[in-house]
């Protein structure tokens, strides 16, 4: 069962890839949601914003699922919450994520990169900053170039890029001060957000932390695995984005042994099961792929075939019950892929250049027309008319510029 809240195309195209490997597919998702106009979802449930946690539950109990893939942050925290309230749930959010003693973990940017330090993953010096004085202190030592980030926070939310003290300080007091109930019922109304509400009433305070700015360009991999094992990886270097942290736009396949190395280790240690994602900042002078955060679900690069390994799902499912039993999707002949519908909505689109994979799944035309709209709560009234008097933020494509080929152990397929 897919089970998303968040208005992402990612839902439709990795659920696309369970039914064409011959799986049965149900969902538990907003009204409007992508995943409603995948052809061939047995049953879909509503995830309803007043009692959203029962929503989920309820949806457990009908479905009765082999396996939950949550496709957004917060689904995930549904999850632990439902593992350590409801007992009868355990082995199914085992099963579905993995080992329980990793889930305070993956919801810490803080001790999820310290146990990487451990493990040996190259990662940028980060620390909590509980007050200004103290992350006055960590900019003496490290200087004023950092980024300042917040949990509980995804897709380049909650993430400050700072060049000076002052930068610094505006954002920490931004970054720490909490959400409030207005916000939440704006999401809520407006955003058509359904775990706003849950969220805000289960806060904490706000854990805030400093990382070492990296000079490079993102990159990214998703990652399959199955009690502690790595399945397979799909290992990105983004070439452009929405702004310098959000989602990416145009990316290049890569082999990274190092990127390789650290999802094998993380996932053995954390006991991991499903999917997560990793991000990187590759350092444009030594080409080193420095981990700077988990995402503890599936991401945007699923749904691709490799040559010579699959798609994600693929490989996911041969690990269960009755496996993978439809054939294989053919691999995408080229190592350039427009993620659809990013590249659409950076204007980008247009005839397909040589060298460049379209990522559009042409053979389910409706999904293609509903994907290539506005999303559906920015097509509703209400946001029409919020947006009429308080303007949509535009976030500009932002593009990198990404060095040579760099050393052997770091080719492009």
């Amino acid at each position: 069962m897919f089970a998303a809240t968040a208005w992402w195309a990612l839902a439709a195209r990795l659920s696309l890839r369970f039914l064409e490997r011959g799986t049965s597919v149900a969902a538990l998702c907003p009204i409007g949601h992508p995943l409603r106009h995948v052809p061939g979802i047995d049953r879909i449930y509503t995830y309803r914003a007043l009692g959203s946690l029962r929503s989920l539950e309820s949806a457990l109990e009908l479905e009765a699922p082999d396996l939950v893939v949550p496709c957004d942050d917060r689904v995930v925290w549904q999850l632990h919450e439902l593992h350590s309230r409801r007992p009868r749930w355990r082995p199914l959010v085992e099963a579905s994520l993995g080992d329980p003693r990793s889930y305070p973990i993956v919801r810490s940017r803080e001790r999820l990169l310290a146990l990487a330090a451990e493990l040996g993953i190259d990662v940028p010096e980060t620390a909590p900053v509980r007050s200004e004085e103290a992350l006055g202190a960590w900019l003496d030592r490290e200087g004023p170039r950092a980024v300042l980030k917040i949990d509980g926070t995804w897709a380049g939310e909650g993430v400050r890029i700072v060049d000076s003290r002052e930068a610094a300080r505006r954002s920490f007091q931004d970054l720490s001060r909490p959400s409030g109930l207005s916000t939440a019922l704006k999401r809520t109304i407006v955003n058509r957000d359904t775990l706003a509400l849950w969220a805000w009433r289960n806060a904490g305070p706000p854990a805030v932390t400093v990382q070492r700015f990296v000079t490079g360009h993102p990159a990214n991999a998703m990652l399959a695995c199955f009690q502690g094992r790595l399945l397979g990886a799909v290992c990105v270097e983004v070439l452009s984005s929405e702004g310098p942290t959000g989602a990416a736009v145009v990316i290049r396949l890569l082999d990274s042994p190092r990127m390789r190395t650290a999802a094998e280790r993380l996932v053995e240690r954390l006991g991991l099961t499903g999917f997560c994602g990793l991000d990187f900042v590759i350092d444009d002078a030594t080409f080193v792929p420095y981990l700077i955060e988990m995402n503890p679900r599936c991401t945007q690069l699923g749904h691709l075939s490799l040559p010579g390994q699959g798609d994600l799902a693929g490989l996911l499912l041969a690990q269960l019950p009755g496996g993978a039993a439809g054939a294989p999707p053919a691999p995408i002949a080229a190592d350039t892929i427009a993620l659809f519908p990013q590249y659409l909505a950076a204007g980008a689109a247009g005839a397909p250049r040589p060298g460049l994979h379209h990522d559009v799944p042409q053979a389910y035309p409706e999904l293609v027309a509903e994907l290539s709209k506005p999303t559906w709560p920015e097509r509703r009234w209400i946001a029409r008319c919020y947006h009429f008097f308080r303007s949509q933020r535009r976030v500009p494509t932002m593009d990198f510029r990404v060095a040579g080929a760099g050393p052997e152990e770091y080719p492009r397929r």
